[in-house]
């Protein structure tokens, strides 16, 4: 099985032309490229992915957000393909009081066509609370920044076509800069792609799904999706191969490729469209200030450990876990209680999922065999008794 990494050595030796053109997996290492640190290195006004490359060889495996990062951007620098695209424009912001985690870096495919990256959910707790936050707010800031990015960029090269792209939160930040820029804009949009980001809201989907960009919008969640279930997607959607499980599959490493194509499944697996219904329905019998009080009120707790990542809390998980229902305590009786509701709801709706589902495949077990006893008891009938009628 071969992922990113293995297209690099395989194809990186092949230039992006007419014969060879750019892809989806392309598009993929690109949307990725906006996780690499260049907050480690010193950035120069002109820079190429293989001058990153060699500034980026001296940090350490650990420096990077995940694994197979530093992998990705040796192979990168060594990649016909890919060394000789510049980079610039590179951005990245984080405000807690305003609870938002932004990043985005251009690459220069050619002369002609550039691609705007979206990095997705770093280790912070303030990126996860501001992915969460999605589900009771109609745009978060990290969207809104992405817009004014797109439109600052495309007017900075205006002789250049446009792809747009990330990964997880970042994917949906491509797709929400993509509908929500200027006409003259969205017309220079050749592509936009969304690797297993959340979808939207209802009130967002109703906005764009007339809008001729939708066209132009592509989602890729792998068969066992949590995150790209989240919300709802009204753009061409398609399903890629992971060898990991669960949660896992998110990712992208883990995501298969043949030549130049994501290996694709046929379906999503029955546990992530449990979790997409669950999702759905969950969204649509509460509240979004019910939603809000939930999501505050957990991240409320992981901020009293005065911690800035998940890890910096597991690092010193006794002393924390004591924080934790020390602030826990000290939230009002009413917000719990809308909390332990919340959670009740979630699980009892997946469960509910779950039941259904094993009761659809029972069924269908039941039909299989009995269409098979039907097809044995014809077969010996024709052999033994309909044989002996004509005697």
């Amino acid at each position: 099985m071969a992922n990113i990494n293995d297209y690099l050595i395989w194809r990186g030796d092949l230039k992006i032309n007419k014969d060879t053109p750019f892809n989806e997996v392309d598009s993929m290492i690109l949307a990725r490229f906006s996780y690499l640190r260049f907050d480690k290195i010193k950035m120069d006004d002109t820079e190429t992915i293989e001058s990153i490359s060699s500034k980026m060889k001296s940090l350490d495996n650990d420096e990077f957000l995940y694994n197979g990062d530093k992998e990705l951007i040796t192979n990168l620098g060594e990649s016909t393909r890919f060394k000789n695209m510049q980079i610039t424009d590179y951005v990245k912001k984080a405000d807690k009081e305003v609870e938002k985690q932004f990043g985005a870096v251009t690459i220069h495919i050619s002369d002609k066509e550039m691609y705007i990256s979206f990095i997705g959910t770093d280790s912070t707790i303030t990126g996860w609370k501001e992915d969460f936050n999605m589900a009771f707010m109609d745009n978060v800031p990290c969207q809104l920044e992405g817009k004014e990015y797109v439109e600052k960029i495309a007017n900075k090269y205006p002789d250049k076509k446009i792809r747009i792209g990330g990964h997880s939160k970042g994917g949906n930040v491509a797709i929400y800069s993509a509908v929500t820029v200027s006409n003259a804009v969205q017309k220079r949009i050749i592509k936009g792609y969304n690797y297993d980001g959340p979808g939207f809201n209802k009130k967002m989907i109703e906005k764009y799904k007339n809008s001729e960009i939708l066209n132009k919008l592509e989602t890729y969640m792998p068969q066992d999706s949590i995150i790209g279930r989240i919300l709802e997607h009204e753009e061409k959607c398609e399903i890629s191969l992971s060898i990991e499980k669960g949660i896992y599959q998110h990712d992208i490493f883990s995501w298969q490729v043949l030549r130049d194509d994501l290996i694709k499944s046929e379906k999503l697996t029955d546990n992530s469209e449990a979790m997409g219904k669950t999702l759905k329905e969950w969204l649509a019998t509460t509240k979004p200030e019910q939603r809000k009080i939930f999501f505050d009120g957990i991240f409320e707790v992981l901020y009293s450990t005065e911690a800035n990542t998940f890890s910096e809390i597991q690092k010193s998980l006794s002393k924390n876990i004591v924080k934790i229902f020390k602030s826990y305590g000290e939230i009002s009786d009413e917000d719990k209680k809308t909390i332990t509701e919340m959670i009740k709801l979630f699980a009892k709706t997946y469960m509910s999922e779950i039941m259904e589902q094993n009761t659809n495949k029972l069924e269908a077990m039941k039909e299989y065999y009995k269409e098979e006893s039907l097809k044995k008891f014809e077969e010996i009938e024709k052999k033994y008794f309909r044989k002996n009628k004509n005697v």
